[in-house]
Order: C-alpha cells, then structure tokens, then sequence
C-alpha cells in the first residue's frame, strides 16, 4: 500500500507564561491508504497534540518547532495558512472528541455538512443539501432527508457521532483523524460507530489514524499502533505483536491495567506515580520513576528507539519486557462468594420511577410521563458487590439516586435492613441517609469549588453533630490517608488535583460517615486505563476492609466483571437480566445481555449478535417486550405480551419470549 501520510520526527512545543513545553518530541509514523494507525497513551502524552498539528488546529500557544508533515509529499507543517485552508476538511479531516461541543447549535445539521462541501468545491447550496443526504446515508443515518432540518439538540449522542462523521467524510478525504470517537458513547453505539469506520476506510481506502485511551477499541480496530508516553514515542510495531509480543514495560503496563471479561480473576495492575512534567528537564528515560525494572543507566540517559524482526517493531527501552511475562501471574482464585445465607441488606421490589412531562416545558399540565424506572427488583446482601449495567437512559443512575433517597419512587418499596425507608422523613432519613452513599459520576461538578478539600470532608460531620473542629480535622486526615492522598491535600481546592485524584476524594467523601452501602456511578468512565485501575483496586480493597456492600453502576462490561458479584441488566428501565456474574458473562440467556457483551471492543468473537439502532422514547416504550425493536429474534408475541421473569438456576433469571437457553421454571 502506498504511503499517504508521513509524520518525521515531529516536535511541537507550548510556549507559556512561566516556561516552554515540548508536548510531543521526535514523533515519526506513516500510515498508507486504507490502513488504520492506533495512537495510545495516557492524558497529557500528546495524543490529541499530534492530531492537531496535523490538522494545523494547535492554540495560539502551540507552534511546530521540528519534522514534517508530509501528505503525499507535500508538508503540511511549512504551508501558509491559506494554502491549509485548503487542505484541511478536504484532504485531511478530522472527528472531534466531543461532537456536541463541536457542532453549531444554531445552524441545521444539513447546512453545516454541506459547508465543507460548498467551501471545497465550489458548488451551490442547494447541491451542497443533496450531498449531505448522499453522506449521511453513507454514515446509515436512519431518515436522512428528515435529519438535514434538524438541530444538534434534537439528535442522541450516536446520532451526533453520525454527523460529525458526515462532515469529515462530505470531500472524501485522503487522511482521517479520529480523536476519541466513541469516548462517550455507549458500548453498543461504540460499536456501531467503529464498525463504520472500518467499513468507510476501506471503500473509500482513506488512512485513519485512531487516537484513544481504549486498549479495546485498538485491539480490534487497528493495523498498527504507536504507544505514547510523555511526548515520545515508547514503542511502534503491528497491533498482534502490541498485544502479544510488547517489548515495553509502559506498554505491558497498559495492558494488564485493562480489566478482562474471561473467568480467571486478576488483581488489575496500576501504574505508580504520573508523567514527567514537561515544563522541566526530563535526564534519562521518561518512564524511569514509574518503571519497575528501572537501573542506574535508566536515569542517566534517555534510550533510543530500537527496532527487531521484519515488521518494524520500534521500541525505546535499555532493559526491554518478553511480552506480558511475570505481571500477568498475579491471579486471585476465582473464589465463588455465596451470599444466599448472608445477610439482605437491601432489598428493592417493584420499584418504579415516573416523571412528569409538562406542557411547554414548565406548564401544570401533566402531557407525558419519563418511565425511567418500571417496576425492577432486587436484593444486595451484606459484602455484596452487585452490577448495574446497560445503556445510557436505561435507568441505572436513577436507580441509584432512589436507593440513596436523593429521588422519592413513584411506587414500589425499598427497605434497608428490613426498615422500609422510601418515604422517611426526620431523623429517620438522616439516619438512612448515611448508611447509603453515593460516589458520583464526575467528581469535579460535585466537589464545591468554593471549598477547600478539608472543608468538603469535614462537612457531613459538621451536618451530622460528629465531633469537635479538631476531631473533625482528625477525622479528614485519616479519611485522605485511607484513600491514598497525603493529610496535606486537606488545604487544596478541588480544581488544583488531577481527575484520579478527585475520584479518590469523592470516595473519601463518600465513605465519611462509615455508610454500609456504597452507590459507585460510574467512578471511572473518565479516567485513563491506569488511573482506573487504580481507583478500582481502591474500591475493592476498602470495601473489604470495611465490609462494604457496593451498588457499582457503568456500562463498561469489563469494569463490571472486575467489580461485581451479581449483575442486573437494565433496558429501558426494566431489569431484564440478573444473576451471579460469572455465569451472566459465561452464558448470558438475554439477546440484549449477549449482544452488549458481542460488542465489547477487542474480545474475541465468533457468531455475533449485534444490536442496531437507537434506544426507543422513554416516554412511550414499545409495547410486550421492550427490547423488541432492536432485537434479532423478536415475534409476534414479543409486541403483545410482557415476558415474565424466569429462572434458569442458581439465581440467574431472565425475561424472554426467546431466550438463549430453555429455564428451569417459572419463577412464581
């Protein structure tokens, strides 16, 4: 395959008030038509850096100050900003992170993709509209003709995926950047988004290079892969042989942090420390300090890039890994946990959340109502970690503010050590209160900026009467230590902490008041591979220290399988699956529990079963079976009649007309 881009020895630099930062440092790579290219690495290694130099996108702060950037011999890094211009959306286009914050929300989404097109080609605006449906049918965008009248607002996060897509392909570029696409996405949409990705780079035989975090997403979507870490490249080589064969120990690093879907159980491998900052003089190897084979030579001089074999596999490292070696023989026996003679700490039953959807947004009149919770029950015992998956809108995290009493449930009960505690008022619920715990999903908006971190721990003692100022002061300090942070953060504002760091204080936050019950949404959705495991570990040992019982929301199925002792499947605000997670993920009875776990990014597959289309309204769900829509085996009586919840042995139960595998009764 002929070479389309060639990145060499790239350097661009930051230049800031108090000093300069070279974020990426030397960085060569090609990629040919057709072929897709992983860029990998933790935040802040110069990913996102690459890409925008690439696209000549890079702040006012940022220059090109080294190499070239060639796009079939022409170097892009050299080009005056009027000669780019021309260049940039047409030849080389590039999908934003985050498509919401990208996208105009005052322009329909056909004029903005037709812009590129009517910019590039000169063409009128009304050609420009009929080259908007032709690409968004290429992106199988359902309804396009409908779609081009539409505003961002009006479209899902899947759907705006779509037409950021749509925009970046309008000129048939040579070259496509994908910073994070599927970043926020669920796993089912991830998929879908992926697949059409691989499926345009090979018509249309354009060069993608794929930049993310996701060590799944380049395990199953890439033909090479380049490793990252502190603006050099670590190491280069075919995706099989990353994987396999990895001579790095960052890169070994990375991928035994990644939590794993099969039967044996591991204790996830986090990376001590952070990154080097670049603002300072880094002698010897970047990756020395975090290093657990680091030597003497290591930092006093920095490693050149080494090459082996025929396949130009690249690595930058005096004492190099064989593979995953020794760090994958630190296994847990997969001891199976019996909770049926523990304990019930709490038990859900029948619980159901509506919401009311009101004229003109604000009027008395009551015109709809959200199902965002529909009659789900459960039961967590004493040490229990139990799972919540499924995607987005699917009620997990509503789920999760009624147990914690932050959401009054439309009906249904929820009792917490047999006391019914949904409508408690008083001392009553205050008590209730701080046996149940929430971690949220984003530390930062739920951490008082105004605040110092001593004052946000110590405020459920203040709210509560516990101790005197000292006491509490004490209290903080044991707090921090037993999530790993010095006594010292106590003085320091949220904002001044990187995002594993504030998870740790959320965590902390959350454990203050020594609950029994702690609700974990989606504690790690934001966070690099080895922050997350991490965080994890964190969890999991406190938990059993303090005899915790875990509700851990997420729709990451390997975080899940890592975590949870029991699962509970959700769609559409029914539970659809629950059982010991063991046996859900070995043998899933559901077509929706089968196909999220087909879509998982990397796992090997054989027979698939894949799950298209958007989620249905939560204000009008289908009719009988809710996951009919979307469902390969769906019938007539799927439509007609809700199936009930049977049972499948060993606590497994399931509702389905059709399922995977035959019950073992009808569960009364």
């Amino acid at each position: 395959m002929s070479t389309v881009l060639s990145v060499k020895d790239l350097r661009t630099e930051f230049r800031m008030r108090t000093a300069n930062v070279v974020a990426v440092d030397g960085v060569s790579f090609e990629i040919a038509a057709g072929e897709c290219v992983g860029l990998v690495g933790e935040s802040g290694c110069g990913k996102t850096t690459i890409g925008t130099s690439i696209m000549r996108l890079l702040p006012t702060t940022g220059h090109i100050i080294g190499g070239s950037i060639e796009l079939e011999g022409v170097n892009l890094a050299t080009l005056t900003e009027e000669a780019m211009q021309k260049v940039r959306g047409n030849q080389v286009a590039f999908i934003p992170q985050d498509p919401m914050t990208s996208l105009n929300p005052t322009m329909t989404i056909g004029r903005q993709i037709a812009e590129g097109y009517v910019l590039h080609k000169g063409v009128s605006n009304e050609e420009g509209l009929k080259r908007a449906i032709e690409v968004l049918k290429l992106v199988e965008m359902p309804r396009p003709e409908e779609r081009i009248n539409q505003y961002p607002h009006e479209l899902s996060g899947g759907l705006r995926q779509r037409v950021i897509i749509a925009m970046a392909l309008v000129c048939e570029p040579k070259v496509l950047i994908a910073d994070e696409p599927t970043t926020a996405l669920d796993v089912t949409i991830q998929a879908q988004i992926l697949d059409l990705i691989d499926r345009l780079r090979k018509e249309l035989k354009m060069a993608v290079l794929l930049i993310t975090h996701d060590m799944g997403v380049i395990a199953g979507r890439t033909d090479r892969v380049v490793v990252m870490y502190a603006g050099k490249k670590a190491e280069a080589a075919v995706t099989k042989t990353i994987f396999e064969d990895m001579r790095h120990p960052y890169t070994q690093a990375l991928l035994n942090a990644v939590p794993k879907m099969d039967d044996v159980e591991y204790r996830l491998q986090s990376i001590a420390g952070l990154p080097p900052d670049l603002s300072l003089e880094i002698i010897g190897c970047r990756f020395a300090d975090r290093c657990p084979s680091v030597q003497d030579k290591c930092r006093l001089n920095e490693p050149a890039i080494d090459s082996e074999g025929q396949n130009g596999h690249e690595f930058a490292c005096f004492f190099p890994v064989k593979g995953r070696g020794e760090a994958t023989a630190v296994r847990i026996e997969n001891k199976k946990r019996e909770f049926a003679s523990a304990k019930v700490l709490l038990e859900v039953d029948q619980l159901e959340m509506l919401y009311p959807v009101r004229s003109n947004g604000f009027g008395r009149r009551v015109v709809a109502k959200v199902n965002a919770v529909s009659q789900i029950s459960f039961s967590i015992a004493e040490g229990e970690s139990f799972g919540l998956v499924g995607e987005s809108g699917c009620g997990k995290t509503t789920t999760g503010k009624l147990i914690t009493g932050l959401e009054i449930p439309t009906s249904g009960s929820l009792k917490y050590e047999g006391q019914e505690i949904s409508g408690l008022k008083g001392p009553s619920r205050r008590q209730a209160r701080r046996n149940i715990q929430m971690m949220f999903q984003d530390p930062y908006s739920s951490l008082d900026p105004r605040q110092t971190v001593g004052s946000i721990l110590a405020e459920p003692f203040k709210i509560h009467r516990e101790g005197s100022v000292a006491e509490r002061k004490e209290k903080v300090s044991l707090l921090l230590e037993q999530v790993g942070l010095a006594p010292s953060a106590a003085l320091r504002y949220p904002h001044e902490f990187s995002g594993g760091q504030r998870q740790r204080i959320g965590l902390a936050r959350a454990l203050a008041l020594k609950p029994k019950l702690l609700i974990a949404d989606e504690p790690v959705s934001a966070l690099d591979v080895s922050i997350q495991a991490q965080i994890l570990n964190l969890i999991k040992d406190l938990q059993a220290d303090l005899n915790l019982s875990l509700v851990m929301i997420s729709h990451d199925l390997g975080v899940i399988r890592y975590m949870a002792d029991n699962v509970g499947v959700m769609y559409l605000g029914k539970i659809v699956e629950v059982g010991p997670s063991a046996e859900i993920y070995k043998s899933p009875v559901h077509p929706y529990t089968r196909g999220l776990l087909d879509a998982v990014p990397g796992e090997e597959k054989g027979a698939k079963t894949v799950i298209s289309g958007e989620l249905p309204s939560s204000i009008d769900p289908p009719s009988g079976c809710r996951f009919r829509t979307r469902c390969p085996q769906a019938q007539e009586i799927c439509a007609i009649e809700e199936p009930a919840m049977l049972e499948y042995g060993n606590n497994h139960r399931a509702a389905c007309h059709f399922p995977l595998r035959q019950p073992v009764s009808i569960r009364a």
